[in-house]
């Protein structure tokens, strides 16, 4: 039978008794008290002395134990911010600021623009810093006015000017010159952002949308009829096997070459149609060696495998590849597919890629998309996943549908070398000569097929100053593009909307327009209508389309959905790179033509190493499978090589940026300044994304480089 419960007594006792009551006779009653508050305060019990002195003793092991705790989670906060402190004092002493390692940086950023740049935040900020402590000195003398109930004539109310005292006549007319001068054309910028800001709000919408409609439609390239079934595996009866040349270019990547060449080398195509070229840039003696020796093995091996190297470095990739090109062996060829040298394809990605071009013959390229062995590595990896992720997801995936037509990604992709020769090949002009290349072959009427779930993985970078590189030369490199190819986009004989989507959406809207709205809006015209509080930017700016945005940026990364505020921080810290970058290509600055190779970590081809390493024991050893000790010492060597690598990134140092420490310093004194009128979300914004300029301005973030 059920137990019963007995919810009443005649005790008058504040405790809760439960009585529990069973029918079978092996069980007895239990009566269970419950303890009150009144039983932990003597004097409150009224079973005399003895009852006092026990409650009293439980109270004070209760404190204790209470104090206990809070001691405990005081200690553990201490102990954490201690060793946040340590971190930032060890990091900050080691690093190096980039106006002193000037030759490095002179690299990737032109001088003069980058001290230009620099000294323009730096007069805001100083300026930031005096009207923030006159405003302080204001606020304490009465001066309490907010930005929608300023009126000037407010101020203006008894004999001369209503004021008396030097400091109230002084902060009177810098009232007078804000409202007068300095308000309206602030205010004319801010809503001009704010439109541009909505017309690009509404475009990433749309791509959205179009990646949304694919999904429910299930719309996906297809072979034409009587194509080899790739995902089956059947075949049509007479095979497609192209010619095709695979070509690896690199360039002092020696942490990467191995995983690369073997993983093509491992590609199931016939060997008799398919040639690997490895060409190699570089300019160290030792990592031209280790590659020419890596070659030389898998030739041994049997694969069809050459080795390029050239003496002198023009063009950087693109003269690379037109080298290349101008072989006499290249006529043989039908296609080329490029892989960069950190990227792993798939034994079986020619036999899902090639198959699309036959009795096509309108189409030049077929491009996969990217997936990262390392993009769970730090917080810098996982922010680059969710940007990329909706690049290929939506943006590349929507203009391939509904345009065939997207910009190449310089790899993982597939070219008929015909439509190669027929836009005038590779040229040297740009550092973007992927995105040169595919926009010369859609104005010559070439079609691009985009392959969403055919991948090849790659690494992504993991530091803050190789990825930084990597941004200047993807924003200044189209910008620069831009500029040469607007004459031939205007005579092509192509149809208008073509030539409008080129111009005003492939190049203005997504590589102009996005990063000098998102730097001058959120990183300069924000912070100084705290200052200026009669041009105002309504919550909906600031707050909630970028968290709506931010929001559809993720949809196609579901599993980074936690990073959500640290990727809308992160992209607006980004943004004074990509300005500068940007200015840099649209003046045709010294930087934008320069090209800086990604620094890559190798940390993905630790296993295949290892697995490649196996294969080729087995291959020289088959008799002494037994033996153990040729794999032992391989693993040795191996684990001493990565303990090498861990010594040398102990010894690595950060960087200490000092045009994001400074927007930094800004951002936080205009949230300062935002208390004092109630700014609202203003005041979290600018809170929150002062910490995140200053915490990239610091090298905090993603690892640290030599």
């Amino acid at each position: 039978m059920a137990p019963s419960f007995d919810w009443w007594s005649n005790d008058t006792h504040k405790g809760t008794p439960v009585v529990v009551k069973m029918e079978n006779p092996n069980w007895s009653m239990l009566e269970v008290e419950t303890t009150s508050e009144d039983d932990l305060i003597p004097g409150a019990n009224r079973n005399g002395e003895k009852g006092r002195g026990k409650n009293a003793k439980q109270l004070t092991w209760v404190l204790l134990l209470k104090a206990h705790k809070a001691a405990g989670c005081l200690t553990s906060i201490a102990s954490a911010m201690f060793n946040l402190f340590g971190a930032v004092q060890r990091r900050v002493a080691s690093g190096r600021t980039d106006s002193e390692i000037g030759s490095e940086i002179g690299s990737t950023e032109n001088q003069t623009v980058r001290n230009r740049f620099y000294f323009f935040i730096k007069v805001f900020l100083w300026l930031s810093v005096v009207l923030l402590g006159f405003e302080i000195a204001a606020y304490f003398k009465g001066w309490h006015l907010g930005s929608p109930e300023l009126q000037l004539q407010n101020l203006i109310s008894s004999s001369s000017y209503g004021v008396k005292g030097l400091f109230n006549s002084l902060y009177a007319g810098w009232v007078f010159i804000r409202v007068e001068y300095l308000a309206p054309p602030l205010q004319f910028l801010a809503n001009f952002c704010i439109v541009l800001f909505l017309i690009q709000s509404a475009d990433r919408l749309i791509l959205c949308l179009g990646c949304l409609w694919i999904r429910l439609k299930k719309i996906k390239p297809v072979l034409k009829q009587g194509t080899r079934d790739v995902e089956s595996g059947e075949d049509n009866g007479d095979g497609y096997f192209p010619m095709v040349l695979i070509q690896i270019p690199m360039c002092n990547e020696k942490e990467v070459y191995q995983q690369s060449i073997g993983a093509v080398c491992n590609i199931d195509w016939p060997r008799s149609k398919m040639l690997i070229q490895v060409l190699d840039d570089s300019d160290d003696p030792a990592t031209q060696l280790l590659i020419k020796e890596e070659v030389y093995k898998w030739q041994q091996q049997g694969a069809n495998i050459v080795y390029r190297h050239r003496v002198i470095r023009d063009g950087y990739k693109a003269g690379n590849l037109k080298s290349a090109m101008n072989c006499s062996y290249v006529k043989d060829y039908e296609f080329v597919t490029i892989f960069d040298a950190d990227f792993q394809p798939t034994p079986d990605f020619l036999k899902l890629t090639v198959p699309h071009f036959k009795d096509n013959d309108e189409l030049g390229l077929v491009q996969a998309r990217w997936s990262f062995v390392n993009k769970d590595e730090n917080l810098l990896t996982r922010l680059q996943n969710i940007n990329l992720a909706f690049h290929f997801e939506v943006e590349q995936q929507v203009n391939g549908v509904f345009l065939n037509f997207f910009g190449f990604n310089g790899t993982a992709g597939v070219w008929r070398i015909k439509a190669l020769e027929d836009v005038g090949g590779w040229m040297e002009r740009t550092t973007v000569e992927d995105m040169d290349i595919a926009v010369r072959a859609h104005l010559h009427g070439w079609k691009f097929i985009f392959l969403n779930d055919v991948e090849c993985q790659c690494e992504i970078p993991e530091s803050y100053e190789a990825y930084r590189k990597q941004q200047h030369r993807w924003h200044s490199g189209p910008m620069q593009l831009f500029r040469l190819c607007l004459p031939a986009i205007i005579q092509a004989k192509i149809s208008i909307w073509k030539k409008a989507n080129l111009i005003f959406l492939f190049f203005l809207l997504r590589k102009l327009i996005l990063p000098f709205y998102s730097f001058t809006l959120f990183c300069i015209i924000l912070p100084m209508t705290m200052f200026i509080p009669e041009a105002e930017l309504p919550s909906w700016v600031v707050c909630y389309i970028p968290a709506t945005m931010s929001f559809l940026n993720i949809l196609p990364a579901p599993k980074s959905f936690p990073f959500i505020v640290p990727y809308l921080l992160f992209e607006n810290t980004m943004s004074v790179t990509k300005f500068n970058a940007m200015i840099s290509g649209l003046f045709q600055l010294g930087s934008a033509y320069e090209w800086v190779v990604t620094k890559k970590s190798g940390r993905s081809s630790e296993g295949d190493l290892l697995s490649l390493l196996d294969k080729e024991q087995k291959q020289q050893q088959p008799q002494q499978r037994g033996n153990s000790v040729p794999n032992l010492d391989a693993l040795g060597k191996e684990e001493s090589r990565k303990q090498e690598q861990k010594e040398a990134r102990k010894k690595k140092h950060n960087r200490i940026y000092t045009k994001e420490l400074a927007l930094a310093f800004l951002l936080l004194t205009a949230a300062a300044r935002s208390l004092l009128s109630a700014q609202g979300i203003h005041f979290y914004f600018l809170l929150f994304q002062g910490i995140a300029f200053l915490l990239v301005g610091l090298d905090l973030i993603g690892e640290q480089v030599e």
